[in-house]
């Protein structure tokens, strides 16, 4: 896979950045523009070096309706990086040559305003290459997305990857390897997407901790009553893991009546939100044990407001830190809860991405990563 540092002029040269732009954005304002500042160091790497960039990226639909990139102009710009806000990706053809001068930026309008995006239309991403001499993908975290911008472009133009995305694989890449004792700990929800990574891990890890509603799925397997608690979608054996030494569940568990009740102690009334007093113990003991910490995913309903135990464990893991164990931290939720304590710079890596990080660390690549080889 070839990086930026492998370009040696890029002065004049047009260059198509896929950046990871999709950032919260509320009553058309940035609220967490943790993205954006993870890519700075490419955007001025790029300008710094003479080059002529356009930034692109997509934002997701918020209340039904499809947002605009504008607001990320806008924060860019408190962040030092004035760029030119452009709607209609066909108006930057002229722009590139004749406006944009050396070290300068263009940001297009969301990308998923095109329907050609999504469906890695060939004729659309033929036209996007078309603005551009070379490409650099730094959106780690939409790398698991065969779109028209992170797969397709790269098929006409030399593409390369830029300086977060070297960061993701680089630090990403030591749960292969890790020091022991390694602890997993994993979170959230969705279990289809979580279960080969279970699978994989279990021949690395020491420890891996499950909690958030993929717990629940482990209590309806081992014939615990979860009342009306949240379940992963699909049918999982889940047999071969529930006597397995290396995998950890909650003991204890929060309701929504506000008890604390065993796992195994929970009536058909009940709805599980969140990991208990007892199993954040547990994890307190591992994290202080581990020379080696991957964690991903909250331990109860972040956005419903049940945050302790997740804010607990984001302390810990930082405190583990500061003993010098290794540490890695990804996924929105999780990210959200390391940025409400301001503690950005207390792990050895926080990653970019939710979904891409764990798709890479069951397969050990992703298909924009192909792309750039």
């Amino acid at each position: 896979m070839k990086t930026l540092r492998d370009i040696e002029n890029l002065q004049g040269v047009r260059v198509f950045l896929r950046a990871a732009f999709d950032v919260p954005i509320k009553n058309g304002v940035v609220v967490d523009d943790f993205r954006i500042r993870a890519a700075l160091p490419t955007i001025e790497y790029l300008r710094s070096r003479g080059a002529k960039v356009l930034m692109v990226s997509h934002v997701e639909v918020i209340q039904g309706e499809r947002a605009s990139l504008e607001p990320v102009a806008v924060a860019l710009g408190k962040l030092g990086v004035p760029v030119k806000f452009v709607k209609d990706y066909k108006k930057a053809f002229g722009m590139m040559e004749n406006e944009i001068k050396d070290g300068e930026c263009i940001l297009l309008e969301n990308l998923r305003a095109w329907e050609g995006e999504k469906g890695n239309d060939k004729k659309f991403a033929r036209e996007l290459a078309s603005l551009a001499d070379i490409y650099v993908n730094d959106a780690f975290s939409v790398c698991h997305r065969e779109h028209a911008s992170i797969v397709g472009v790269p098929q006409f133009i030399p593409g390369y990857a830029g300086l977060q995305i070297e960061q993701e694989v680089a630090n990403l890449s030591k749960a292969f390897d890790p020091a022991h004792p390694f602890l997993f700990i994993l979170g959230g929800a969705k279990f289809e997407t979580k279960l080969p990574l279970v699978n994989r891990f279990l021949g690395i890890a020491d420890t891996i901790f499950i909690g958030g509603a993929l717990a629940n799925d482990f209590f309806k397997a081992k014939g615990y009553e979860i009342g009306r608690s949240l379940l992963s979608k699909g049918d999982f054996d889940l047999a071969p893991l529930l006597n397995d030494p290396k995998i950890l569940i909650p003991v204890d568990v929060a309701t929504e009546s506000g008890e604390n009740k065993k796992a195994d102690a929970l009536a058909k009334a009940d709805k599980i939100m969140d990991i208990g007093a007892e199993s954040v113990k547990i994890i307190k003991g591992k994290i202080e044990s581990a020379k080696f910490i991957l964690w991903n995913g909250p331990m109860g309903l972040y956005e419903d407001g049940y945050r302790g135990p997740t804010l607990d464990i984001a302390k810990m893991i930082g405190d583990a830190t500061q003993r010098r164990a290794t540490t890695i931290v990804g996924g929105g939720d999780t990210i959200a809860a390391i940025a409400t304590l301001k503690l950005e710079d207390g792990f050895t890596f926080i990653s970019t991405a939710g979904g891409a990080m764990l798709d890479f660390l069951a397969e050990g690549t992703l298909p924009g990563l192909e792309a750039l080889k």
